[in-house]
């Protein structure tokens, strides 16, 4: 029988299909024993699961008929299940992923690297003097903003790429299966989109920018020589790189090439960049 512990019910049962060929009620009882259980409902759960036992002891030489009602109760509660699982992954208030759902792909895709055509690019992107903002134009404006902001920063992103809310006004861009260039034009796009979106329609006298640091972990096969990274030691990265970007003059993105720190677009004829604090590369 199917233990009915919720940690389990999502990768056991929650994504089964219900429509497989002549799927019997002993089978349909326990789906829904489990996504009652994964929710805590445990009084309903064990009573389907006991109509289950009891089916497998009736010792039944042919399955009955499953009722219509059991298919659409199933039906109804992994789609109940998988909502609750997606907004639990989400930020209540931008509607980008949180960092609970950044942390547990990062580690798949770090993981997974070495066995992509390119590599993983991750830009920490963070807003320029946001405190200003709040202070001079109020936190539900805020709060606008930062929508606003993520909007704008998930557009025309790669399949695979993702953002998501680091923490406060800072937010984590993670694009996968990209080569190096490529990340840059991708963060310097959505800076570049940051900047020229008409704030002054949101409040008179708003202005917004961004800046962000962009680490790139090359695949295996692009850099056999260079050891592993975890999620972690490229987020430091990011962060060091983000760095850089505000002492520049913020409104920019810095990412690192042929061994030296550099500014991406209209950036990148700004005076020398300080790389002191530049850390973990190789």
């Amino acid at each position: 029988m199917t233990a009915l512990r919720p940690e389990t019910a999502e990768t056991q049962q929650a994504d089964a299909p219900v429509d497989r060929q002549g799927p019997g009620l002993v089978a349909l009882h326990e789906s829904i024993a489990t996504l009652l259980a994964s929710r805590g409902q445990w009084r309903q759960a064990y009573q389907h699961l006991r109509s289950a036992l009891d089916l497998v002891h009736a010792d039944q030489v042919e399955e009955p008929h499953v009722p219509e009602q059991l298919r659409r109760e199933v039906e109804l509660l992994r789609r109940e299940h998988a909502e609750a699982r997606e907004q639990s992954l989400r930020d209540s208030l931008t509607d980008s992923y949180n960092r609970r759902y950044l942390d547990q792909r990062l580690m798949d895709l770090l993981t997974e690297h070495g066995a992509c055509r390119h590599g993983l690019a991750i830009a920490l992107i963070d807003l320029d003097w946001f405190k200003q903002v709040n202070d001079t134009f109020g936190h539900l404006l805020g709060d606008r903003v930062l929508q606003r902001v993520v909007e704008l920063l998930q557009q025309g992103l790669p399949e695979g790429a993702f953002c998501a809310r680091y923490g406060g006004e800072e937010f984590v861009l993670v694009l996968p299966r990209v080569d190096a260039a490529t990340a840059v034009e991708i963060a310097e796009a959505a800076r570049e989109r940051v900047e020229r979106h008409p704030w002054q329609d949101v409040a008179p006298g708003l202005r917004v920018t961004v800046s962000a640091g962009l680490a790139y972990e090359p695949a295996a096969d692009e850099a056999p020589e260079r050891p592993a990274v975890g999620a972690e030691q490229q987020l430091l990265r990011a962060d060091s790189l983000l760095y850089t970007a505000k002492q520049s003059g913020r409104n920019a993105v810095a990412y690192r090439a042929d061994g030296r720190v550099r500014l991406a677009g209209a950036a990148s004829g700004r005076r020398a960049i300080d790389e002191t604090r530049v850390l973990g590369y190789y």
